[in-house]
């Protein structure tokens, strides 16, 4: 007879991947064991291996939930009838509103994709690449001439820009929604009118 689903598996599923991804980011994807990802859990060793068969697994799911998410809500914000330029800030100020509270996950997927299978780097890069494309695309609209012909110098206008949100966390940990709306106003600006807009 098939085993039941418990009606909180949903549940305990996002609360091992919240709390694997903490130990993950603490102390790296190689030195953690599923007896500590256990003890983080507050469920026994037995129990996380109802739900996960590896920390392999629970590494995939971790970066395959946060990315897949992040890319959807960012590939589908609603900009009809904004400028190119509202559109750049609508998106700066989503990518960071985002990123509030998943810093945990942010450091795991600098620090642990590569410890996957190629297949599974591969569809984490697709996520990852929707999202670089769909904000090359605003940047592209905002100065048409600048990058018309130049694809080179279009990544690297838009991997400027995702640097700048990417390692916010690093020196405004903790920072809240008012905080990362004026940093997106920073940036949006700096990407437009460079420093002098400041």
């Amino acid at each position: 007879m098939a085993r039941t689903i418990a009606k909180d598996h949903d549940q305990k599923r996002a609360q091992i991947l919240k709390s694997a991804a903490r130990v993950f980011a603490r102390e790296g994807f190689d030195r953690a064991s599923m007896t500590q990802l256990a003890r983080e859990c507050g469920i026994s060793k037995a129990n996380i291996y109802h739900y996960y068969d590896s920390k392999d697994a629970i590494l995939f799911d971790i970066l395959e939930t946060y990315l897949r998410e992040l890319r959807d809500l960012i590939c589908g914000i609603e900009m009809d009838g904004l400028s190119a330029a509202e559109r750049l800030h609508k998106v700066v100020a989503e990518i960071l509103l985002a990123y509030q509270g998943v810093d945990d996950e942010h450091r795991v997927q600098t620090s642990g994709m590569s410890a996957l299978p190629e297949d599974q780097q591969k569809l984490l890069r697709s996520y990852q690449r929707d999202m670089v494309e769909f904000l090359s695309g605003i940047i592209a609209e905002i100065a048409p001439d600048v990058f018309r012909g130049d694809a080179v110098k279009l990544r690297s206008a838009t991997m400027s820009v995702f640097g700048m949100l990417n390692w916010y966390y690093m020196w405004n940990s903790g920072a809240g929604s008012d905080a990362r709306e004026e940093y997106a106003r920073m940036v949006s600006n700096l990407t437009l009118h460079g420093v002098p807009g400041l």
